[in-house]
Formats: C-alpha cells, sequence, structure tokens
C-alpha cells in the first residue's frame, strides 16, 4: 500500500458499479530546485501577497478565487460553488469507453496517478476492474474533474494495481504541420544499411541503469560550495559542425558504438542487408556493375595515383625475379665448385 498523501477522493463508475477509491500520484520529481536570492548579500527573496484596495499582506486563509470578466470585472467563484457543478464527473471517474491501447497517441498523456482501493468494500469490484482490463486486453477512456476543469483520462493495469494517465483532449494537440523539411530529399540505401547498423549496435538498454547526470553534477558542485572547495570544472566540448558527409558520420558512430562495447570496430559494407533488400541479378562471371560504376566515377587523380603505383609495383616485381634469375643461375655453378673440391 502507498503510504502517499491521496490527492482527490471519489469513485470509478463502472456501469452501475461503484468503486471508492483515492487519487494519489504516480510519478515524483527528483530535480534539484533553487531559491532566490539577493546576489549582492545573499538574502532570501520573498514574495508577500497584498490586497490592492487594503494596501496589505493577507494570509493565504484569507486568499480565494475569482474568475475575470473581459471588462476587468473580478466575480469571486468559492469551492463550494465548483461543488455544486452539475456534471457527474465533480466526484467520480467515468468510465466512457474500452478501447485498444494502441488507439491512444502518446501524444496526448500527461500526468499519471494511481487509484487506490478506498477501503475493504472497494476491493472485491476493484479487482474485478483489474482482471477485466488485463482479460480484454483493453483500456478504458474515462473522464473525471480535477483542479476546477473536467479532464479525460486512461485506465490500465500495472502490476496489481490501475493506474491513470490523464490525457489532453484531442483539440489540445496540435498538428505536426511546418515541422518537417520542406526540401526534397532521397536517402540511399547504403545511408539506410548504415542507420540499421547502428541502431543494431547501440541495440536495447535497461531504464534501471539510466540516471540523471545532470543533478549528480549539481550535487557535487553545491557539495564543493559548501566544503569551501572549487567546484569541477566541465570538460571541453567537442568541435562542432555540419555533417557534410552523412555516410563517414554513420560509419564514425557505428565505429565509435562498437568499440564503446568492446566489439570489433571495422565497418563493412553490409553486403548481406543490401542482399536481402533486392536479390542480385546473374552477371554470369562479370565484373559487377557497381565495382564499373565506382571505378569510372572516381577522380582523375586518384587513377593517376593508381597507374604510378601499378608501374612502381611493376618494376619492383621485375627486379626481383631478375634477381631470382642470376642467383639461380650462380647456384649451380658453386655447387659444381664445390664436388671438385671435394673429389
Amino acid at each position: 500500500m502507498l503510504h502517499v498523501r491521496s490527492i482527490w477522493n471519489g469513485a470509478i463508475s463502472f456501469g452501475l458499479v461503484s468503486i471508492p477509491i483515492k487519487l494519489v500520484n504516480a510519478t515524483e520529481n527528483h530535480s534539484i530546485s533553487f531559491r532566490q536570492i539577493h546576489a549582492e548579500d545573499g538574502g532570501r527573496i520573498r514574495y508577500r501577497k497584498f490586497c490592492e484596495l487594503e494596501d496589505r499582506e493577507v494570509s493565504s486563509q484569507e486568499i480565494g478565487k475569482g474568475y475575470e470578466d473581459s471588462d476587468g470585472t473580478i466575480i469571486p467563484i468559492t469551492d463550494e460553488d465548483l461543488a455544486r457543478l452539475p456534471i457527474p464527473t465533480a466526484k467520480t471517474i467515468e468510465i466512457v469507453a474500452f478501447v485498444p491501447e494502441d488507439r491512444i497517441d502518446p501524444l496526448q498523456m500527461d500526468a499519471a496517478y494511481y487509484l487506490q482501493a478506498g477501503g475493504a468494500p472497494a476491493a472485491k469490484p476493484y479487482t474485478l476492474l483489474r482482471e477485466a482490463l488485463k482479460r480484454s486486453k483493453k483500456i478504458a477512456i474515462t473522464k473525471y474533474a480535477l483542479r476546477g476543469r473536467e479532464r479525460l483520462g486512461m485506465l490500465r493495469v500495472v502490476g496489481d494495481a490501475i493506474a491513470m494517465h490523464g490525457l489532453l483532449w484531442p483539440d489540445e494537440v496540435r498538428a505536426p504541420e511546418g515541422v518537417a523539411p520542406d526540401a526534397d530529399v532521397t536517402v540511399r540505401d547504403k545511408e539506410l544499411d548504415l542507420a540499421d547498423a547502428l541502431m543494431d549496435t547501440l541495440g536495447e538498454v535497461d531504464l534501471e541503469d539510466l540516471h540523471d547526470e545532470y543533478r549528480e553534477a549539481v550535487e557535487e558542485v553545491v557539495a564543493a560550495k559548501a566544503a569551501g572547495e572549487t567546484p569541477p570544472e566541465a570538460p571541453a566540448p567537442e568541435a562542432g559542425g555540419k555533417v557534410l558527409d552523412l555516410m563517414a558520420a554513420l560509419e564514425n558512430s557505428v565505429r565509435a558504438a562498437r568499440e564503446s562495447r568492446g566489439e570489433d570496430a571495422e565497418v563493412k559494407h553490409l553486403q548481406q542487408r543490401k542482399t536481402s533488400r533486392s536479390s542480385p541479378k546473374d552477371t554470369g562471371g562479370k565484373k559487377s556493375t557497381s565495382t564499373t560504376k565506382k571505378t569510372a566515377s572516381s577522380p582523375r587523380k586518384s587513377t593517376s595515383k593508381t597507374s604510378q603505383a601499378e608501374k612502381k609495383t611493376t618494376k619492383g616485381t621485375a627486379t626481383k625475379s631478375t634477381a631470382k634469375k642470376t642467383a639461380a643461375k650462380k647456384t649451380p655453378a658453386k655447387k659444381a665448385t664445390s664436388r671438385k673440391r671435394s673429389a
């Protein structure tokens, strides 16, 4: 059982079945918070709430809420006014439908809560709803009121508990217009192959192994300053710039990922992946067309360098073969001389 203060008490309306529940936060914020201070002397900066009419500071018990009309008039709204709203979701999480989970766009998902059974009488209907959700492999779409507004929600099973995700209304999610590149871009198969290889190399990760490095660094700074020591300095940022050669960037990424995992860093041309995309044609023993194209499209400088290297190699080979022939001629003479001496 969660020993967390509930933020809302009510019931789940499941047809004619009513399940008393308590709503508790399913997440918590671990980020480091700072106080505002006077930079000159370190004094705390505090905000005081004043009444404009009486020009005096008021306590939190004296503060209510009001709606500002278009002409600037403030209309007071009390908690009692909101409690008497003529909607069924004021104190009830109303289930309106059951749908497959993939019907929900992750962009709609908001805050997460756990629904805690409200006492012993709620145990049986709570378990019934949980098991029904499990067996149907569906989620429940709900409507509920919280913090002065009606909201959309989604119920799903997490372990042995029922969790509720607040959902944004569909009209609150913006369409991704004007976000994608306007230019007509063609992605080559080789680039996709390297992207696939990079994805395979990075593989999966256990989310439990991930941690907030920024928060840890801030804690180190706070600890160092509290001890009167010099805070650690950040490493120099790596030089960045425009990626001019996408293939080279992908190959370097695959190589770096493999090295970090202690694997072979060599990046091959991924012939198997390309074969799986399209079966190769029978070339009848001829040279590959792609190889011929590569040779034809290579710069002149590289061709001239290659020819020069071939000439050097030919000369070197000829010299070595001449030396071998000369040595072969001399060898029998030496053997004959040694035979005569021995005789």
